[in-house]
């Protein structure tokens, strides 16, 4: 059985503890998961008895990707009800995978199906990350490296952030960025940030301590066309994806010297990473370290700077990521469930100062039996250009 199977055969077990006679997937990434394929396609799998593919479009891809599965066509409904048993009874559905007109669709080709909500289970299986998947994550890390290697080759005073923005996305794609995938809703082809100085206290609505200004109120994240300054730092905060798998991280790059106000922020910002980094491994939790980020940003009289600007604060300081950025474990309170071997966690304790800019560092770990291993590998300084 390949590995697909294994995680089908594991998603089976869970369903029969919890009752339920099957589940149907509907979102690509959860169906890429457990096939290998994600072409538009419901996968049917079943507490017992084999896994059903149903593919949309492309099914002869659908098909080729995945030679060892039931790939069936539906083209009609007719194809769907052919796939699913006479009663379907309690069936597990992803909630945060569709939305309320794909649930209503999928309820009127299921009618007497009890529908319960799968999501975190899916999530769990997902959270533990295979040695293959780690192997992409590695990779995906090393790439992700070698662009921000490149960076004080290309960045130059008065280039406006789009321009370094884009200059960088341009060297991510070569070097074989696929893009960011995410289950929140962000924007279409967000894969990073590229803000400076004042631009970095910009609020926004994405989750996170750095949104930046954006080019317009209709993409209201990002890089805007402001010139990059001296002695101003200039935040880069991008993802990486390598064959559908993410890593993230974030440096800090300035011409000339930072006011000692961001020095000592990103002091302390570093004092945060090691305490996580040191730390994150199996049985501590996202909660006991999210707390002791609060304490040690608190104890430096940042506490209101911490994860974003007064009063806009990003309630997290790292998160899991695999398929997509937003992944569990999360370092945030309320998150208590023990890390476990092959959980892979972002972390980033970042501070804002309004009319300033933002100051941090993020690299990407892995967490083994008895520690985690970082698979970001640029240094963690300030770079001065």
């Amino acid at each position: 059985m390949n590995e697909h199977g294994q995680r089908i055969t594991g998603l089976k077990g869970r369903l029969a503890l919890k009752g339920l006679g099957g589940a149907l997937l509907t979102a690509f990434t959860d169906i890429y998961y457990f096939t290998g394929t994600r072409q538009n396609s419901v996968l049917w799998v079943p507490a017992s008895g084999p896994a059903v593919l149903l593919a949309r479009k492309s099914f002869s891809r659908a098909k080729e990707e995945c030679p060892w599965l039931d790939v069936r066509p539906f083209a009609s409904k007719a194809d769907f009800s052919g796939a699913m048993p006479a009663a379907a009874g309690k069936t597990g559905l992803v909630f945060n995978g569709l939305n309320a007109q794909s649930y209503k669709y999928y309820s009127g080709l299921m009618p007497g199906a009890e529908f319960s909500d799968i999501a975190a289970m899916v999530r769990e299986l997902r959270s533990v990350k295979s040695p293959a998947e780690q192997d992409l994550l590695r990779e995906s890390a090393k790439r992700l490296s070698s662009v921000f290697a490149l960076v004080p080759g290309f960045l130059k005073p008065g280039m406006s952030e789009l321009e370094a923005g884009g200059t960088f996305e341009y060297h991510s794609r070569l070097a074989g960025n696929e893009g960011c995938h995410m289950r929140a809703p962000i924007g279409e082809n967000f894969i990073g940030v590229a803000v400076s100085g004042a631009s970095a206290g910009r609020p926004g609505y994405f989750d996170g301590a750095v949104t930046g200004p954006g080019l317009s109120p209709a993409s209201p994240v990002g890089a805007s066309l402001r010139p990059i300054e001296k002695n101003s730092p200039v935040f880069l905060d991008y993802t990486f994806m390598h064959a559908g798998y993410i890593s993230d991280m974030t440096r800090i790059f300035v011409f000339g010297k930072l006011p000692e106000q961001l020095v000592k922020a990103y002091a302390t910002s570093l004092e945060i990473h090691r305490y996580i980094a040191e730390n994150l491994r199996p049985g501590n939790n996202g909660e006991a370290l999210y707390q002791k980020a609060l304490e040690l940003a608190a104890k430096a009289g940042l506490g209101d700077n911490f994860m974003g600007a007064p009063g806009e604060q990003a309630r997290f300081v790292g998160h899991g990521l695999g398929l997509e950025l937003d992944e569990i474990p999360v370092l945030c309170s309320g998150f208590k469930a023990p890390f476990e071997p092959g959980n892979v966690v972002a972390v980033e304790p970042k501070f804002i100062f309004p009319g300033l800019g933002a100051v941090g560092i993020e690299n990407t770990f892995i967490i083994g039996s008895d520690k985690a291993e970082r698979i970001t590998s640029a240094d963690d300084e300030i770079i001065y250009l």
